[in-house]
């Protein structure tokens, strides 16, 4: 921990430095306007001269200025690197005492976030961004109709860019009973297949104000951990429903045809859902049976409030599981093992160049959604019976 502590107040002072180098460009950047006019206003030999020396003077004092400001940046990043080295390999247990140390990583991020960038103290960096504790994003009160599609498929921590994932496809295989000493029967042998993952870097803009970066008091970390929560949630939820369209298309005509997918369709080793668009949702609410009774059920369990013939349903946005309003689109079958997200769960912010605005604070998410069971589920196109 002293190691940490001493690289932190070594990257301080260089900053410190590096934030000087910067104030001497500004004040060379105006001299070489002034010189610029002077050269203009030159009339006689001698006054040309004086400008000339005084130019070379200038370029010389840039020149040198500029290798100071690569050497110490050079310094730093080795300094930023040796100290996430020592991070990474620190017990996560010793990282950080709950509360004093959140407390200095909130005002670590503050602090690089007001300085915009040239603080880097008080906590771990990624790609000369400033790293955002797990523990620090937490889940906000959610909206009644928010939905977390990243709840309904099967979750996988990975600590590396890439990788694979072995499946084991349900097969339906049961044990077999063994007499005493006997020799084991033969079983059947699992499949297994290897997911391939490649986690995928994901950016969005955090807005911040100058108000925000000006005031003292703001909770500058609260405000980042509820703008990325946010933008989080939605870009995962937009990925599962990609992949989820992607299951192997069946076109089913009418209620009896929405009956022999649920029966017949899907191996009972799986736990069925119905993630309906809402134009579908609604055409099977309106849709009675012969005796006159609706089609959906009420259920209080479920993020819908209704079931289809016993399974749960899941709404979402026509354009979020099919593509266009109206579409009669959805996934039928076991979502958790049809999809898996691999979380990568290296949430940062770091301040980039914009062409228009110069410089804004972007937060940054790892993850990849892939398919790892084509057979647990359908990506359904419904067509209402004619009316006879």
């Amino acid at each position: 921990m002293l190691k940490q502590l001493m690289l932190s107040k070594k990257i301080e002072q260089a900053r410190k430095v590096l934030n000087e180098y910067t104030e001497e460009e500004t004040k060379i950047k105006t001299r070489s306007e002034e010189l610029e006019k002077s050269i203009e206003e030159a009339e006689t030999e001698e006054e040309i001269n004086a400008v000339d020396e005084e130019t070379e003077k200038l370029e010389k004092e840039k020149e040198e200025l500029q290798e100071k400001k690569n050497k110490l940046e050079g310094e730093i990043k080795e300094l930023e690197g040796e100290l996430d080295q020592l991070n990474s390999k620190e017990p996560e247990n010793k990282k950080r005492n709950r509360g004093v140390d959140d407390m200095e990583i909130r005002e670590g991020i503050k602090r690089y976030v007001q300085s915009k960038g040239q603080d880097r103290a008080g906590f771990t960096s990624v790609e000369g961004g400033a790293l955002i504790p797990e523990e620090l994003l937490k889940p906000k009160d959610a909206l009644e109709d928010e939905l977390d599609l990243t709840k309904i498929i099967g979750e996988v921590t990975v600590h590396s860019g890439s990788g694979k994932y072995p499946v084991i496809k349900k097969s339906g295989s049961k044990m077999a009973s063994v007499a005493e000493l006997s020799k084991n029967p033969e079983l059947a042998k699992p499949v297994i297949t290897e997911v391939p993952y490649d986690i995928e870097t994901y950016r969005g803009y955090i807005p911040v104000s100058q108000e925000v970066i000006d005031d003292a008091d703001y909770d500058v970390a609260g405000m980042i951990s509820e703008e990325i929560s946010d933008q989080d949630l939605n870009t995962k939820n937009h990925a599962i429903a990609t992949v989820l369209k992607s299951a192997n298309a069946k076109a089913v005509t009418g209620i009896d045809g929405l009956k022999t997918l649920f029966n017949t369709g899907i191996k009972k080793v799986y736990r069925t859902k119905a993630i309906l668009s809402a134009s579908l949702f609604n055409e099977l609410d309106l849709t009675k049976d012969k005796n006159g009774r609706y089609l959906l059920q009420d259920d209080i369990k479920s993020s819908s409030g209704k079931k289809l013939f016993g399974y749960e349903v899941i709404v979402l946005d026509d354009d979020v599981i099919g593509i266009n309003a109206g579409d009669l689109v959805g996934f039928i079958g076991d979502p958790k093992e049809f999809a898996k997200l691999f979380n990568r769960k290296k949430t940062s912010v770091k301040w980039v160049d914009h062409e228009v605005y110069g410089q804004l604070l972007a937060g940054f998410v790892r993850f990849d959604v892939q398919k790892v069971d084509s057979e647990a589920g359908f990506y359904v196109t419904y067509t209402p019976e004619p009316a006879v």
